[in-house]
């Protein structure tokens, strides 16, 4: 007689954690956007026509069908294959930090690395400062985590290395999490001068520092800008990913850090998954040294660039009056700030009704949120369409 699996329980507990981490409103959105009357300047998804379907062909072509066949389908070591590491190690290096293989660790895209980051240094109930407003996806990990996400001052500039100092010490907090460079949601870039007072004020308070750095490759414009982790090498964990210059779905990110982490890192690496995907990690391996990743990004830049002023001119089109909007050099995503009494998020379903998409600004705050901002990305939509849906907008805004 066949045995029936057992119903699932009607209301059955969740664990604390989960059940205060909210759901993404960015990934529910994304379900939305994707009807073919949106015009989405919602998500922070790659351009999918920058995709290089036929060179990573290629080179999962070259693994499977060469002498690391067998390799590729087995498991592999916990911090990652050697020789992805050492060339991730020499991109990361032209950035003003030295950088070797040994100090890496490969992750299962970099959204993993913030879990692993959490597990290694942190307790439930610590305290993390971010930025005002900070990565919806950190949160959610901090979230899960059960840390406390603390909203450090900021201004144009990032982070207010005084206030991080304040705060630090009032909470004792282990842990600041930023991202220096073509800030998501902000797209905003911290001065040279800013990171050296943030790295002084990090020393102070005996803070480690992570830097989330997904975008910063993708440069329209201006000059490249040292890593946060140059001014502090031996405090700062630079998170990085292929996800935004390659492909998101090989889900390789990788985490920069101090030798004093190497053995922790490892072993939280260990407990989420053993190791990142074998066969992916030979493959990107592969299109590394095959491609000159110089010339793949500058063509990234090419491919941007016009989306961005696109929009960019769109919304100063088409933004109701006294409207604000950050001007980023690179990245993927403007911030807007709308003028007092607008509600973005009353807005959205107006201008969901009109074929556009976007995000508003609350859900990338730690803090009180403010319900006039919004991010637009213009990341996957022609330039024509960005043009006609920063019009969508605003008349959205309009009423």
């Amino acid at each position: 007689m066949a045995i029936s699996p057992p119903a699932p329980l009607a209301g059955a507990p969740l664990s604390d954690r989960l059940a205060s981490t909210q759901s993404s409103p960015v990934r529910e959105l994304l379900q939305i956007a994707m009807r073919p009357e949106i015009i989405s300047l919602a998500g922070g998804l790659p351009a999918p026509d920058t995709f290089d379907v036929p060179g990573l062909r290629a080179a999962f072509d070259e693994v499977l069908a060469g002498p690391d066949a067998i390799r590729a389908l087995q498991y592999s070591t916990t911090e990652g294959d050697p020789g992805l590491r050492a060339r991730l190690a020499a991109f990361m290096s032209t950035r003003g930090l030295d950088v070797a293989g040994d100090d890496l660790l490969i992750t299962t895209g970099s959204q993993q690395a913030l879990g692993l980051i959490a597990s290694a240094l942190l307790n439930p109930g610590d305290v993390v400062l971010v930025e005002d407003p900070t990565y919806l996806a950190a949160l959610q990990a901090f979230q899960l985590a059960d840390l406390q996400a603390v909203p450090i001052p900021c201004d144009d500039h990032g982070p207010d290395p005084e206030g991080l100092l304040e705060l630090a010490r009032r909470h004792g907090a282990k842990v600041a999490y930023l991202i220096p460079t073509f800030q998501n949601p902000t797209g905003r870039t911290m001065p040279a001068a800013r990171r050296a007072a943030i790295a002084d004020a990090a020393a102070q308070a005996g803070l480690w520092l992570v830097e989330d750095d997904p975008y910063s490759a993708l440069r329209l414009e201006g000059e490249d800008a040292p890593l946060l982790a140059s001014y502090a090498p031996e405090r700062t964990l630079v998170i990085q990913t292929l996800s935004k210059v390659l492909s998101p779905g090989l889900r390789i990110g990788y985490v920069r850090a101090p030798e004093s982490l190497h053995g922790p890192l490892a072993v939280a690496k260990q407990a989420a998954d053993l190791h990142t995907s074998t066969v992916n990690q030979l493959a990107a391996e592969r299109w590394l040294a095959t491609h000159d990743l110089g010339d793949h990004i500058a063509s990234l830049a090419a491919h941007y660039r016009p989306r961005r002023d696109a929009l960019r001119s769109g919304l100063r089109e088409h933004l109701p009056a006294g409207a604000r909007m950050t001007e980023p050099e690179g990245g993927l995503f403007i911030w807007v700030e709308l003028p007092a009494g607008h509600d973005a998020e009353v807005i959205l379903p107006r201008a969901l009704d009109r074929g556009v998409a976007f995000v508003p600004g609350k859900y990338f705050y730690a803090g009180e949120p403010r319900p006039e901002t919004l991010r637009v990305s213009f990341a996957t939509a022609t330039p024509e369409e960005l043009r006609e849906g920063a019009a969508r907008l605003g008349v959205a805004c309009r009423g």
